[in-house]
């Protein structure tokens, strides 16, 4: 029987909004050939590849534990608005929107494929969901991220103009994580 690798750690999760469109301080568009486009409805599987390979690294299983038709009925309901990141003819990263009834729009997933960080995306990336939040009709954009984020993450969203709104505490068990 193989040992255990499992570890609890301690994470903290910071909540932000961006209050309103006068608030984004956009990024510079990156200098190469980098396009964002509407995903349309998503099969499953390709979603759950891309989620993988981008979110692995940083720990993320949330779409991992709903059903094929759970996610299939995320993917299409019209609340859910994914856009894919490429680079050539490569699909470097994504972000997740989700249209909430109370008039805000919160960023679900956002990420890159690990190859091109550092290449100036992440912001620009950033300033594209903003802006497509409030074409959506939002009256604020939210987001969360964590310390098992990446590390860049926090200070992209802080540097577009996001405030941080609460941090909360919680114990996780990271599968593999060696104390």
């Amino acid at each position: 029987m193989a040992p255990d690798l499992s570890h609890d750690i301690e994470v903290i999760r910071t909540h932000l909004e961006l209050p309103n469109r006068a608030a984004l301080r956009p990024a510079a568009q990156p200098r190469d050939a980098a396009t964002l486009e509407p995903a349309g409805a998503m099969a499953p599987d390709r979603y759950l590849q891309l989620y993988t390979t981008i979110g692995n690294r940083w720990h993320w299983t949330d779409r991992l534990r709903w059903s094929p038709d759970e996610l299939d009925a995320y993917l299409r309901a019209d609340t859910t608005h994914i856009w894919m990141l490429r680079v050539g003819d490569v699909d470097a990263g994504y972000f997740e929107l989700r249209r909430h009834e109370e008039g805000h729009v919160e960023v679900m997933y956002f990420g890159l494929v690990e190859r091109f960080f550092g290449q100036g995306l992440g912001g620009w990336m950033l300033t594209r969901a903003v802006e497509e939040s409030f074409a959506l009709g939002a009256s604020r954009v939210i987001l969360n991220t964590c310390t098992l984020d990446a590390p860049g993450a926090l200070p992209n969203y802080l540097a577009r103009g996001f405030r941080i709104v609460r941090e909360e505490r919680y114990v996780t068990e990271i599968p593999g994580l060696h104390p």
